[in-house]
Order: C-alpha cells, then structure tokens, then sequence
C-alpha cells in the first residue's frame, strides 16, 4: 500500500475495472506527448492531488469506499482540502479529547512530551551527522538541545492561574514550555544551517516560512506539509480530532493535534530527506523558481522530492515503544494510537517518538 500522487494539472483520473487509469494531457510547448497511467486500485492507501485535476464520480467512489483518503493541494503544495471516507464511530475517544483538552494538568503534559520528543530528534540528526564531521559547532548545538530537553524535561503545570491575565504566558510553565521550544529551534537550525552543503544557490541562514524566501526553506516548507496531512490522517484513521490540540492552540481551521504530532517528525523524516537531496545534488538551484521574492520546486524536480519523501516514508526502524519493525508512515499511527491510549487511560503518560 503506498500514496498516489497526481502531479501534472489538468489530469483526469478514471476507474477501469479494479485500476485507476491516470489521463495526463499533452503539452505541445514542452514536447510532451498525452499518455495514460494504470494502477490498481488495491495497492493505494491514500491520494494526494497537487494542482487542477479532475476524478470521475466512479473513480472517487471506488477510492472511498476502499478506506482511501484524498488531499488537495495546490500546485504550491498549499492545502486546499480533504476528503475523508468516514468519520471514526469512536465517540468515546474524542469525549476523551475534549476532557484532555479542558483539564489544564493533562493539557500541559501533552504537550511537554511533544516538546521533548521534538528535541530530542533534533538533537539526533545533529550528532548523527557530526559523527562524519566532526564540527564543534555542530556538538554546541546539540549540547544545547540535551540541556533545554532536561530542562522540559522538569518542567511541572503551574496549579494557579498566571498573575498577569494580559500576559498568560510570562512567569508560567506554559511561558517557560514555549521558550524552551523556541530557543531549541533556534539552535537546531544554527547547525542545521552548518549541514547544507549542496549547490552552491542552495544556502541555508535560517527558517522562515509563509512565503519560504529561500529555496532551501521551500523544500522544509513543503515537505512539513506533507507531512502535516500523514499525522492528520493518521489521528483521524485512530477516531481523534485532528482540530483539538494541546501543544498548538486550538483555533478556527488550526488543525492543532497535527500540528503536535508531527513535532516529533521533522526531523527524522522531513529534514533528513532536505539535506539528501541537497547534498547530494540531486535538486540544485535551477530546480526552483523564485516569484516575487517565494520560492517553489518546478515540476520534475517535485516529483523528484515526493520520490525520496515517500522512500523514507517506507524506510523500516525499530519502533522505540513498540519494539518491532516498522515504516516511518506506520509510526506516525502508532504515535496516533498512544495519543489514543493515554487520553481513554490506558496508559498513565503519553509516550513521545525518540530516534536512536
């Protein structure tokens, strides 16, 4: 089972029997000729759309009422929406949620364990790569992320409301959480920014997102995105509601819970594959096109990050709770399944995704 991805516009997608036949049109100006692309439909587990393409009412049918998932992004990889086959019937689990949610103690330690997840993984794909490089600092770096991780790692919900209700966040644990976040980030990408080492149009100085400025944070914001839509999906596949966070504040179209979820991934999955591709030259600075000051992937060189996104995706480790074999995609469920398991009280804490 693996993710279908509509990359060229203007596509219609057709069921033929058991097979999802791909109509992708012509293009005369680039000397493209129209061709079709079969794949059975037993083998999709979910469909990602990028840009103006077309489904029949028979090929939706088909994909919904095999369990399959579709998101829609513009040609940006921006979100435009998603089409879900049902709803989880575990109402139990989101009553669950929604308690979680209001109880500021178990709120807090959500969210602390996402932070600590977050940081650790960081941490991880620094030293990992200082072990070639050998940079003080890069060891800085991941010197800093031990001591913030040990810091969060102490930290305890505040039992009273803040003093100041202007500023909510000023002298509270709370306060101290997003600090500890912040400034974790910020060291991670100062070594991280020591790890970009491709072409020489491709340099790295620090994130910025919502336009990316820079082809680096193009390629950082658009795996992120695809990344986001996993965790959604996985926490909905588990009967939770992806809107109702923790670590993320809840708000109108914030889907929070995502949010806290993939923290944990970044890393492991979105950054390694940037710093692959990059690296090793595989995109280069004239696979990006810069539009009033954004930068995007031209079209070959997106389909050549899905391709690497989804081989890590499916690249097998050991599970750190579970103790057994599985792709990256099926941890982001197991992680799901945990949320799932602490809030219903299964287990006493939630249990965050810590690479070795």
């Amino acid at each position: 089972m693996t993710t279908l991805y509509i990359t060229e516009p203007y596509s219609v997608i057709k069921k033929n029997g058991e097979t999802l036949t791909i109509n992708i049109p012509g293009d005369d100006k680039a000397g493209k000729a129209a061709r079709k692309v079969e794949v059975p439909t037993i083998k999709i587990s979910e469909v990602v759309m990028l840009g103006d393409s077309t489904f029949t009412p028979q090929a939706l049918a088909a994909l919904l009422d095999q369990k399959v998932e579709i998101t829609f992004l513009n040609m940006f990889g921006n979100f435009r929406g998603r089409m879900v086959p049902g709803d989880s019937k575990n109402s139990l689990v989101r009553l669950a949620q929604f308690r979680a949610h209001e109880d500021a103690s178990r709120s807090f330690e959500f969210a602390r364990q996402f932070v600590v997840g977050k940081l650790h993984n960081m941490k991880t794909l620094l030293l990992r790569s200082n072990r070639r490089l050998g940079d003080t600092r890069l060891g800085d770096a991941a010197e800093s992320l031990r001591g913030i991780q040990e810091l969060v790692e102490k930290l305890e919900c505040d039992p009273t409301p803040p003093a100041d209700p202007g500023k909510p966040q000023k002298g509270t644990s709370w306060g101290s959480l997003q600090g500890y976040e912040g400034a974790g980030s910020a060291a991670y990408f100062d070594g991280f920014s020591l790890l970009v080492k491709g072409d020489a149009g491709l340099s790295f100085e620090t994130r910025n997102r919502r336009p990316p400025r820079d082809p680096v944070n193009a390629l950082l914001s658009y795996g992120y995105s695809l990344l986001h839509h996993q965790c959604s999906s996985a926490l909905q596949t588990c009967g939770l509601d992806p809107y109702i966070g923790f670590l993320h504040s809840s708000q109108y179209s914030k889907p929070a819970l995502a949010l806290d979820l993939m923290e944990e991934f970044r890393s492991p999955i979105v950054d390694s594959v940037v710093l692959t591709l990059i690296n090793n030259r595989i995109l280069q600075a004239g696979d990006f096109i810069e539009e009033m000051g954004a930068y995007r992937l031209k079209d070959g060189a997106r389909r050549t990050f899905l391709e690497k996104y989804e081989e890590r995706m499916n690249t097998q480790i050991v599970h750190p709770v579970f103790k057994y074999q599985a792709a990256y995609r099926r941890c982001i469920e197991l992680q799901a399944r945990l949320v799932a398991k602490t809030l219903n009280g299964e287990i006493e804490r939630y249990i965050p995704f810590k690479v070795r």
